[in-house]
């Protein structure tokens, strides 16, 4: 029987940070407006912050002040000399991570514990979400070294299980698809036993094509973030479709039914608990097998403000519920990131407990 979800509806009875915590405020440089564009954007031309934002449908109103994080939000850094020995590894063999390249707070954890979620094709977006904080422009063109490097890098790690992601190239005819392809092919040459899960961009209006060579040389786990609930797409995702993105989950499954699918999703957006229940359903309808939910953390003040910081308990009640409809592994925390100790969930273990406050 799915849980009682009437806690989750009322909301009152969580406490709400917003109520309880001092507010900060940002530096003040990080609030001026950007130039207005005069030019073209030249290749390779990495666009942050404000400047990202600039030209999306919907207008970014800069923060001036944040609530401050809880206590729940706190981690403590690693002082482990494995994160200067796996940025060493990745410089050598010119690897970029979205652990670096979107802030991820688990850095230093993951890096500590010999793992990292490795970005390929660029570390520019064609995209300009204002949720993220990896840069936007004109990419450059692949660099054909990449799953070659990759591959080394991974070996050189001693890895079992890698995540492979990357920015948005809807400059690519296929949306990197095939470059996804090569990276998995040229890894598990040097690594037979590897696994792999890649989390992919949404391919729109290239996802036969990209099925089609990822159904060839598949991964392990499918992973596409749906982000967050539908209302919010235009705000949070503009240049997305929330149900073209469940679409691709979907036709990737129908078509390789023994490859487990994964989907993750930001709280603390503006969505409400109806809506966050309503869009899992969504998913298990897309016979998406693996769930994800982590708080949503602001970049920088021209970034989408945090609506509010959602309480351990309310991420064990979307827990439950999760695996009361039917997903095989739900990890539901205030830390948990798509990559986080994927390979874990990847197993079935239980990781919402290790993404407690530390």
């Amino acid at each position: 029987m799915p849980p009682n979800t009437d806690d989750l509806k009322k909301g009152s009875e969580l406490p709400n940070s917003s109520e309880t915590e001092s507010s900060s405020t940002f530096n003040d440089l990080e609030l001026k407006a950007p130039p207005k564009r005069t030019r073209r954007l030249q290749t390779g031309e990495k666009l942050r912050s404000a400047d990202k934002v600039e030209r999306i449908p919907v207008k970014v109103i800069p923060t001036t002040e944040i609530v401050r994080k809880p206590e729940w939000m706190r981690i403590r850094l690693s002082a482990s000399p494995k994160v200067q020995e796996i940025k060493s590894i990745l410089r050598r063999h010119n690897m970029a991570t979205v652990c670096e390249e979107a802030a991820c707070p688990n850095l230093h954890e993951c890096f500590s514990g010999g793992t990292a979620t490795f970005m390929v094709m660029g570390e520019i977006c064609t995209r300009r979400c204002p949720f993220c904080d990896v840069g936007h422009g004109k990419p450059n063109k692949l660099d054909v070294d990449e799953p070659k490097n990759l591959a080394m890098a991974i070996h050189e790690m001693q890895l079992k299980y890698v995540v492979i992601t990357s920015v948005d190239r809807d400059d690519l005819r296929d949306g990197g698809a095939q470059h996804f392809a090569d990276c998995i092919r040229e890894a598990k040459v040097l690594s037979p036993d590897l696994k792999v899960e890649i989390l992919v961009p949404d391919f729109r209006g290239r996802m036969a094509p990209a099925l089609d060579i990822l159904s060839e040389t598949p991964p392990n786990v499918f992973n596409h973030n749906l982000e967050t609930v539908s209302r919010l797409y235009r705000e949070a995702r503009p240049g997305a479709n929330y149900a073209w993105s469940l679409k691709l989950l979907k036709e990737y499954k129908a078509r390789n039914p023994s490859i487990q699918t994964k989907s993750g999703l930001m709280v603390g957006l503006g969505e409400n608990k109806d809506e966050l229940l309503r869009t899992l359903d969504d998913l298990r309808e897309h016979d998406v097998d693996m769930l994800t939910v982590g708080q949503y953390l602001q970049p920088s003040a021209n970034h989408l403000a945090v609506d509010r910081f959602v309480h351990p308990d309310e991420f064990a009640q979307y827990t439950e519920y999760a695996n009361s409809i039917g997903f095989k592994q739900a990890a539901c925390g205030p830390l948990v990131r798509s990559s986080y100790h994927a390979d874990r969930q990847e197993r079935g273990e239980d990781i919402t407990q290790m993404n407690s406050a530390r």
